[in-house]
């Protein structure tokens, strides 16, 4: 009767184990001494793997279920003895169970069912991980498990394999450098698809040499939850002197800017607290360690991550190394102690007036801050040649360097409102300016703070000339030659002095002869004046005379720190002040030269200080166009960056206008002598010509950067050219669809930059309006083309053809328009995809048999179409559906044509479509609107256009408004005449920048006015663009 009772403790073990509030310690010790009772310990086992399968079976993680797992693996390791002080024959016999169901899990864990693999390994790791610390086990076992564990990471259920994970975490040995669950820890860690299965991982790899570089990789992983705990992992089991300077920055760099701010949070309060109690609570040993001075741009954040988890009473009480005058000693000046200072100051400005008080304590006056940097500046050490290839002169020089620049930032955190503070604190940064130990590292900074804390454009500029001359042309003291004829008069002189000196010892002696002392003293006094004269004539024929002349200065070094105060006052004055008298002299004197000078470096300043002036006058950037133009075709990529970023911004702030100004007005002079009308019709036409080539060659060269083997260039073009097309400057299809395959290009994979400008720009662009997505519609197939095209050999090979179609189709979808353009369009009958699925099925019928037919097959079924196209649509679809033999296209053709031909529904959705979406009524066939002839521009619809707006970017919608409907060039009214005859479904204008959307949408078709109205609004527009297809046209032909 008592083993009866004893036999149903097993069953009754696992029944009560399923309670949520089971005492399951009481439970182990209960069944253990029914165990222990029991003389038949095979029977006991098999009972209780038997109980054990009904909880393998269910895979959901029920409540029950997981108290009974946890209840088999305390039961089990209960028995496990480390020490057997009773003979090894009983500790074997306690440890038959635990081997009994490990054998059985082994056995189990390649079941069909996923849940008992599941729950074999999910076991496995349960008692694995309520062993003891120093628990052991039999090579054996050891070596089934670590097998078994292995298979089922590759197991295709993740639970699966996140189980396998935690039961090995126990079985790696991070010493073993063929450790083989190390291996697959780091195969796990980069390449699972499953973000839980690489956080499982990550909670249980040991750090190692091997494997930290897999754990430093998962902060960049795609999950939020596997970076935030890739970043705990660091704060807890990584020391920070494991990580190299570039891994700490490239953490915190990462961490800091994250995008998730639970991760933001983890990097704040776990990983750099963990880091700071590393260094004892010492901040500046931590900038220590993170190499502040090669990487302020990671310190700064840092530093403010750490103002903001305390109060700033705490920080300020802390800064233990200013002096009673507020400063640090400069003997005592470090770059992070002056970095702390300075990033401590300008977080309390932040904190508008709750910070003042605290600033009061941590800066002095204006005026004692001013001889402080002084002193600090003047003794800077300046390098000889021989000296400058010493790294440790030249590192300690950059150390000075460093901290200058941060105490000339400081500057920024000051009030100078006192009056006799700022103008002492001015003359000082001017005088070190002018001194020639300032380093040209430290000019920029300098000019920066003295032009902020100036407010008058003019005294700007007046003052900034002066410091350019006291620099250029300093005073220098000289020896004076003197001439024979003066020499001459003085040796005379000297005789002549000699002879009456002589005559006055005479008379002296006479007189004291004589005893006539009144007249000897008298005597005596002109005998001293002439020793005097004598003395003084002498001394003058010794030393030569010495002058001070200025002397121009010519030297690289000179010439750079000049045009960088250029550059700063030219970046700092207002576009709409102009190029006055003394701006013009420097540009004669200081700007152009330096454009041809040898040095680099000179050169690269020139021509920014060039760019700037062309953004101050329309007719400066004209005439010095060539200039820029012809850098960019042979200086060395720096200096043509430059010149590039100059080009594009003065045809973003004017358009193509000034550009072509010349040639116009040549043809118009030509135009007043000419007396015939066909004479003048000529002279139009060569006009037309001449503004043509010049667009021409000027956007073949900008464009032709795109093709560059400098990432720096193309990416500069790209964005460039991005940033005309989206402000309405420039459309065309043909730079459209070169940018898609750059993006898309797996040459500029390593371009960021690139990747991201572009990644921005083409959904902005495309869903501002429909002429953009017009645009995109051209370019489609292009595009395609040029990727099916593609040689073997070329990168292009690479792209996916029909991800690139995915993108378009996307790009041109009605629905995706801001709401804005949508109600602008509303009367609209067809849509972009409409014309869009004309000229595919026209591109299928056009090879029926070609493979990329399945990707246009593809692409139409993505399309949103409106009833309006349905008829068109359905003969086209009927005439492929006959000659394409491809099943696949075939049954795709067939599912377009059911979803056309529900009649009632394609009527509802297309309403509902229109709701949503809108018709843009202005943007359609934009070639046709542009071209001088509407029959011709149909004919060569397809062919690719660029519209060129020339009109000037205002600062207010009401000028910009105005200045489009005011302007209408000579050459356009011509193509305006015509426009008017257009079709209303055939106007179009260029795409306006997402900014300034509001100037021109809704002027342009207001939701109150009438069709006439809006007709006549795009015409006036349309004077400002101008017909670029010929040519472009031109250009593919060749």
């Amino acid at each position: 009767m008592g083993a009866k009772k004893k036999l149903l403790q097993i069953k009754e073990a696992f029944q009560l184990a399923q309670k949520p509030h089971q005492n399951q310690a009481k439970l182990v010790v209960a069944l253990k001494s029914t165990y222990n009772q029991l003389k038949d310990k095979e029977d006991f086992h098999e009972k209780f793997i038997h109980f054990l399968k009904y909880a393998m079976i269910v895979y959901k993680r029920e409540p029950a279920v997981e108290q009974v797992i946890n209840f088999v693996a305390k039961f089990v390791t209960s028995f496990y003895q480390t020490e057997k002080e009773d003979g090894s024959e009983e500790g074997e016999e306690d440890n038959l169970l635990l081997n009994a169901v490990l054998n059985f899990l082994l056995e189990s864990h390649s079941a069909n069912s996923h849940a008992v693999r599941f729950r074999s390994c999910q076991l496995i790791n349960k008692i694995l991980g309520t062993m003891p610390e120093n628990a052991q086990i039999d090579d054996d076992l050891f070596d089934k498990i670590n097998e078994a564990m292995l298979i089922r990471l590759k197991d295709k259920f993740s639970n699966v394999r996140i189980q396998a994970v935690l039961a090995l975490a126990r079985l790696q040995d991070p010493k073993d450098e063929n450790c083989p669950v190390v291996k697959i820890y780091n195969t796990l860690l980069e390449n699972d698809s499953n973000s839980e299965v690489r956080r499982a991982v990550l909670s249980c790899i040991a750090p190692s040499a091997r494997t930290l570089p897999k754990i430093v990789g998962r902060t960049m992983d795609v999950k939020e939850a596997v970076r935030k705990l890739a970043y705990e992992v660091l704060a807890e089991k990584v020391h920070m002197r494991a990580l190299s300077i570039a891994q700490r920055v490239k953490l915190l760099q990462q961490g800091l800017n994250d995008r998730s701010d639970a991760v933001k949070e983890v990097v704040k309060k776990k990983l750099l607290q963990a880091w700071l109690q590393l260094t004892e609570g010492d901040v500046l040993e931590m900038l220590h360690r993170l190499d502040v001075e090669n990487c302020p741009e990671v310190a700064i954040p840092v530093l403010n991550a750490l103002f903001s988890l305390s109060p700033l009473h705490d920080f300020v009480k802390n800064c233990k190394n200013l002096d009673s005058r507020k400063l640090i000693p400069l003997e005592d000046l470090t770059a992070e102690n002056v970095l702390y200072w300075r990033c401590l100051c300008e977080y309390l400005k932040s904190k508008g007036e709750e910070g003042e008080d605290l600033l009061e304590q941590m800066l002095p006056e204006p005026a004692i801050y001013a001889d402080y940097l002084l002193s600090y500046l003047q003794n800077m050490p300046v390098l000889s040649k021989e000296q400058r290839e010493d790294f440790t002169c030249f590192e300690n020089l950059m150390t000075k360097e460093f901290i200058g620049q941060q105490l000339i930032l400081i500057i920024g955190c000051m009030d100078t409102m006192e009056e006799g503070g700022r103008k002492h604190l001015l003359a000082t940064l001017q005088k070190i300016l002018i001194l020639p130990a300032t380093s040209t590292a430290l000019v920029s900074l300098l000019v920066e703070r003295l032009l902020s804390i100036m407010k008058d454009d003019d005294r700007r500029i007046q003052t900034i000339a002066e410091i350019i001359s006291e620099l250029r042309e300093p005073f220098v003291t000289c020896d004076q030659p003197v001439d024979a004829a003066e020499i001459r008069r003085r040796e005379l002189k000297l005789a002549e002095i000699k002879v009456k000196l002589f005559e006055a010892k005479q008379a002296l002696e006479e007189c004291i002869t004589l005893q006539d002392f009144n007249r000897a003293s008298e005597i005596k006094e002109k005998i001293t004046e002439l020793e005097q004269n004598k003395n003084d004539l002498m001394k003058e024929a010794e030393q030569p005379e010495i002058t001070e002349m200025r002397v121009e200065k010519n030297d690289p070094e000179t010439l750079l720190k000049c045009l960088m105060m250029c550059y700063e006052l030219l970046k700092i004055m207002s576009l709409s002040r102009g190029i006055d008298p003394t701006i013009n002299e420097i540009i004669e004197s200081l700007i152009l030269p330096g454009i041809t000078n040898v040095h680099p470096a000179v050169r690269n300043m020139a021509v920014l200080c060039l760019g700037c002036c062309g953004l101050q006058n329309k007719e400066f950037a004209r005439k010095h166009l060539t200039l820029l133009l012809q850098v960019l075709q042979i200086d060395n990529v720096k200096v043509k960056l430059s010149a590039l970023k100059a080009v594009f911004d003065q045809l973003m702030l004017f358009g193509i206008e000034p550009f072509k100004a010349r040639s116009g007005n040549n043809s118009q002079s030509e135009g007043a002598h000419s007396e015939t009308e066909n004479c003048e019709e000529e002279n139009e036409k060569i006009e037309e010509e001449d503004e043509s080539a010049t667009i021409h060659n000027l956007l073949q060269l900008l464009s032709g950067f795109l093709d560059s083997e400098f990432s720096e260039l193309r990416t500069e073009a790209a964005e460039g050219i991005a940033k005309l097309m989206f402000s309405g400057r420039l459309i065309s299809a043909k730079l459209l669809s070169r940018l898609i395959l750059l993006w898309y290009n797996p040459v500029t994979e390593e371009d960021t930059r690139l990747r991201h400008c572009l990644g921005v720009f083409f959904p902005l662009f495309a869903y501002a309006n429909r002429a953009n997505q017009e645009c995109f519609e051209e370019a489609y197939l292009p595009t395609l083309q040029t990727l099916l095209n593609a040689p073997a050999t070329s990168p292009l090979a690479e792209i996916d053809t029909s991800n690139v179609s995915e993108l378009l189709v996307d790009l041109t979808r009605p629905s995706g328009l801001t709401r804005q353009s949508k109600k602008s369009q509303d009367y609209q009958d067809s849509t972009v995809h409409d014309s869009l699925a004309m000229k595919i099925c026209n591109e299928i019928l056009m090879d029926p048999a070609a493979p990329d037919v399945r990707i246009y097959a593809k692409a139409l079924n993505s399309l949103e179409l409106s009833s309006s196209s349905t008829e068109n649509l359905l003969v086209l679809l009927n005439e492929i559906l006959e000659k394409v033999k491809d099943k696949l296209c075939q049954r795709a053709i067939e599912k377009i044509k059911m979803n056309l031909t529900r009649g009632p529904n394609v009527d509802k959705d297309h309403s509902d479509r229109t709701e949503e979406t809108g018709v843009l009524e202005r943007t359609q066939e934009t070639d046709d609107t542009l071209s001088e002839n509407t029959v011709q521009n149909e004919e060569e619809n397809n062919k690719d256009a660029l519209h060129t707006p020339v009109h000037e970017v205002k600062s207010k919608a009401t000028a910009k408004s105005k200045s489009m409907r005011n302007k209408g060039g000579k050459g356009h009214q011509k193509a305006g005449a015509e426009v008017r005859s257009v079709s209303r479904r055939k106007t179009g204008t260029a795409v306006k920048c997402s900014s300034e959307s509001g100037d021109e949408i809704p002027e342009s078709v207001p939701m109150s006015t009438s069709r006439p109205s809006r007709r006549a609004k795009t015409v006036a527009l349309e004077k400002t663009r101008m017909n670029l297809s010929r040519l472009l046209n031109k250009e593919a032909d060749q």
